[in-house]
């Protein structure tokens, strides 16, 4: 199908951006445009004007700064899985950006369309949970900073507020001797996760004393493993731990069914793909 007429707009500054959003109703921001272009063409979507931030320069860069890492919202899939940067103070945020669909929409997706999108199965909110980051928005009245927990509210739906941009995804530096891992089982067509599970930990005197996880792909949003990090801590650094502690992965989760998995089944891969995760990220911690 051809999307229904619009006007479009590509600004060279966030100020012109917001301006942009502000004056005209009905306005949307298009990234890297994987998702909002084909929902317009099948006309799940109608903006009536299409502001493109792919010419922002500000808003696309990857640095580090006093154990903080920093993303601009442009910044492309391919560009988080191959940063030197991310590699060496953040590697679960590039592993999970180099499992993302294909050469072509790596490439061209961003983690800020992405993460402002919010697909429940898509891969960067599981590893934003697991990391605890933060994202940072602003608009023409100003700027806020938010937790990704109190950000990524359900299904396509974020605390995005009228007039506001995503600007910048913040990671905390991985702290020595974590050890980190992103695995998923994923929809052979489109590559969405089934259920993916982050995890992060980290070990000391043959205990884990550092326990996250977030788990997407499951849920109607993605969430974190708050049980299965409360089962870790202070456990011996044994795999009879993380199967034990796996098991809880989705309980007390309302698993999502569709034509590919049933709930009962996504439940017990989240499980399955949770205990392969932490094992990865044991063996990386060692």
């Amino acid at each position: 199908m051809i999307a229904q007429s619009f006007e479009y707009s590509a600004p060279d500054s966030i100020a012109e951006a917001l301006r942009l959003l502000a004056s005209h109703q009905g306005s949307r921001v298009l990234a890297g445009g994987q998702s909002l272009i084909p929902m317009m063409k099948l006309r799940l979507s109608g903006p009536a004007h299409l502001i493109d931030l792919a010419r922002i320069a500000e808003l696309n860069y990857i640095g580090e700064t006093n154990g903080s890492i920093r993303i601009g919202a442009t910044s492309t899939h391919n560009q988080l899985a191959t940063s030197d940067t991310l590699r060496q103070s953040c590697p679960l945020l590039a592993e999970a950006a180099a499992r993302i669909g294909d050469v072509q929409v790596r490439n061209l997706g961003t983690i800020g369309g992405s993460v402002s999108h919010n697909d429940p199965a898509a891969d960067y909110p599981a590893a934003l949970q697991a990391l605890r980051a933060q994202v940072r928005l602003v608009s023409q009245r100003g700027e806020r900073t938010l937790p990704i927990d109190k950000f990524l509210l359900d299904a396509f739906t974020t605390a995005l507020e009228p007039g506001e941009i995503l600007a910048e995804v913040i990671v905390p530096a991985d702290a020595p001797g974590l050890g980190s891992a992103y695995l998923k089982h994923q929809q052979p067509a489109s590559g969405f996760a089934v259920a993916g599970v982050a995890a992060q930990l980290g070990m000391k005197g043959g205990k884990i004393t550092t326990a996250r996880l977030g788990i997407t792909g499951v849920a109607s949003n993605s969430y974190r493993g708050a049980a299965v990090e409360a089962a870790l801590e202070g456990r011996p650094a044994q795999d009879s731990s993380l199967a034990e502690a796996a098991g809880l992965a989705a309980k007390g989760v309302e698993a999502l069914s569709d034509v590919y998995a049933a709930a009962d089944y996504r439940a017990h891969i989240a499980g399955v793909m949770t205990r392969r995760a932490l094992q990865a990220a044991l063996a990386r911690a060692k």
